[in-house]
């Protein structure tokens, strides 16, 4: 058939040439490069069926076939054509072929084309659908994102400025089912964010993410070893999918998407041409109202909504969602101080002091700030708000350091009562004589050290001697207790005599007359 059809292309330059200068069929075989059988049975054919120069030139291919080849009536019945765009549709359900697709066909259709026939009709139907239809999306694979370079705006009420918003738009590779919506920018935040209620309207979520590469979402826009941010990598795995950007300078990558942007500049930002919104949750309403007609639209050269082929295509491929939303976690490089603390947003979080000086990984969510260390989770904290703060969990701490921590003030003059009064009042002097209670922890542990070296007697004794002689401190009770004064009577304490030196004028110079 297919060389039946080749050689019609050159019926009408046979009978040119023969009728109109007269040249023999050999001359004919020579100057059009066909066979001389060809020439002399095409010839033959046109007699008998009556055809000569010009009135073949006002006919097309198909009559002057009709003509040359007439069908036998004994012949089989014309053969039922296949369906061409239902075809299409199949083949990109997971593990449909041409070959399983002929061998239904051929079981409706006993007299119908062979395989390779009809492989060579539905080539011939794809080619007709246009360069970016000829890629094959695979069921629930791919979904294609980007932002459209045309903005949508909102108009402040109060002030009736109007500021440009962003349209994030996404689209499945193989239904075409489409959704978009605005967001204030294109930061990480708005990014991910985005995706999330993409994957919500979805019901399910994709196995791969195509990005441009957008700032929020890439890192490095590598033609070969793209980097991907952290937090959309995370975002992409918490849904059970990947992100494969589309590469550098090649719009046939993300072709999908951008007539998916195409469409939302068409038939969403153009209906919306004459509105005027005053916040972007009422952007978002009317967006959400055009989403269903847009995808409930027949696509014309596949006679089938995209919604209809989403449900019959792609959703049953998806994955399924998890059972609660992706919560938005952004990624800091941090390093530990020597106080066994990180920075994060002006506030402090403890980690295990054996990562001293190490460089970690903070996971930070509105809630909560993750701590990771050689892709460990080492410990988390509750998020702080303000500036300056510390949280600090004394398992962190070296066991000095949380020896001392475990102290309040409360349990050190409850621990100096224990030992004796005088022990307590002296605790309690020295707590209130500092500006904050923290700054005498020191010294009562010191003391309390002191207890344990010369006994409770013993520094019983000594904090009496030092609340009588009002020097509630450390440095009292020890010199105190190096002395063995703690040993004297309290009523036998001896006063040392002063220096003698010529600038101290003694008693008696006050009971001189001064006139």
């Amino acid at each position: 058939m297919a060389a039946q059809r080749l050689r019609m292309k050159h019926f009408r330059d046979i009978l040119r040439l023969r009728h109109e200068l007269g040249l023999t069929q050999r001359e004919i075989s020579r100057s059009l490069g066909i066979g001389l059988g060809t020439v002399s049975e095409y010839l033959r054919r046109a007699e008998q069926a009556g055809l000569s120069w010009p009135q073949a030139a006002e006919l097309d291919e198909p009559e002057i076939e009709a003509r040359l080849f007439p069908r036998d009536p004994d012949q089989d019945p014309p053969r039922t054509p296949p369906d061409l765009p239902a075809i299409h549709r199949e083949l990109k359900r997971v593990g449909v072929t041409l070959q399983l697709l002929w061998v239904e066909y051929i079981q409706s259709n006993p007299g119908g084309y062979r395989y390779s026939q009809f492989c060579e009709l539905y080539r011939r139907f794809a080619k007709k659908l246009g360069p970016v239809m000829r890629q094959v999306h695979k069921a629930g694979e791919k979904a294609f994102v980007d932002f459209s370079g045309k903005k949508p705006e909102i108009v402040d009420p109060m002030t009736g400025v109007a500021t440009s918003v962003e349209l994030f738009v996404g689209a499945m590779g193989a239904s075409h089912y489409f959704y978009a919506e605005a967001t204030p920018d294109q930061t990480l935040g708005s990014w991910i964010g985005a995706h999330v209620r993409m994957v919500e309207w979805f019901g399910a979520a994709p196995q791969v993410f195509v990005p441009d590469n957008l700032k929020s979402g890439i890192t490095d826009a590598c033609r070969y070893e793209p980097g991907v941010n952290r937090t959309y990598e995370e975002f992409a795995r918490y849904y059970g999918a990947v992100v494969i950007p589309a590469r550098v300078v090649r719009p046939k990558d993300k072709a999908k998407v951008e007539n998916a942007v195409l469409l939302a500049q068409r038939w969403i930002l153009a209906a919306l041409r004459n509105r005027t919104f005053f916040s972007l949750r009422d952007l978002n309403d009317a967006i959400r109202q055009l989403l269903p007609i847009l995808n409930a639209r027949l696509l014309q050269k596949l006679g089938v909504s995209r919604r209809e082929l989403f449900d019959r295509v792609d959703r049953p491929a998806m994955n399924p969602l998890p059972s609660s939303r992706y919560e938005l976690a952004t990624w800091k490089l941090v390093t530990v101080n020597i106080d066994y603390h990180v920075e994060v947003d002006r506030n402090f979080y403890s980690v295990p002091h054996a990562l001293l000086r190490e460089k970690v990984e903070a996971r930070v969510t509105e809630a909560v700030v993750e701590i990771i260390f050689r892709s460990t989770r080492v410990t988390s904290h509750r998020r702080l708000t303000g500036r300056g703060l510390y949280a600090t969990k004394p398992e962190h701490m070296p066991a000095s350091h949380r020896a001392h921590a475990e102290w309040t003030p409360s349990r050190l003059v409850s621990w100096a009562r224990s030992n004796g009064p005088a022990t307590g009042q002296l605790v309690a002097d020295i707590l209130e004589s500092r500006p904050h209670p923290e700054q005498g922890y020191r010294a009562c542990l010191g003391i309390m050290r002191l207890g344990r070296k010369h006994g409770a007697e013993r520094l019983e004794a000594a904090c009496e001697r030092a609340v009588r002689l009002s020097a509630p401190s450390y440095r009292t009770v020890y010199n105190i207790l190096a002395a063995g004064a703690d040993r004297l009577p309290l009523n036998e304490e001896v006063t040392a005599p002063a220096p003698i030196h010529e600038n101290i004028r003694g008693a008696a110079y006050y009971e001189e007359d001064p006139c």
